[in-house]
């Protein structure tokens, strides 16, 4: 049997706590399955920075998928991923 247990950015320097107010918000957006598209109209930003912001994000936390990013947000916030966004814009 294998255990697999996280070690490493998610949780030391670096990571969750090292991310920015705009990084953590689209990661929160990830975690709801929204595209760079919607997320960059939700934050007024070009989806290029959002694909930028999601670069920085993967580096901070060691990742390399929006599924494992999903996760650790899940983790993190504890499934509190709707407070982001007006109410306007998830009806988009």
């Amino acid at each position: 049997m294998v255990i697999v247990t996280m070690v490493g950015p998610a949780s030391g320097p670096g990571g969750w706590a090292g991310l920015s107010q705009t990084q953590r918000a689209v990661a929160r957006m990830v975690s709801q399955a929204l595209t760079n598209q919607q997320i960059a109209r939700r934050l007024q930003l070009s989806p290029h920075t959002v694909n930028y912001h999601l670069r920085q994000i993967f580096r901070k936390l060691g990742i390399n998928s929006r599924v494992e990013l999903a996760r650790i947000t899940q983790e993190q916030v504890g499934g509190r991923s709707g407070e982001v966004g007006s109410r306007e814009d998830r009806s988009a």
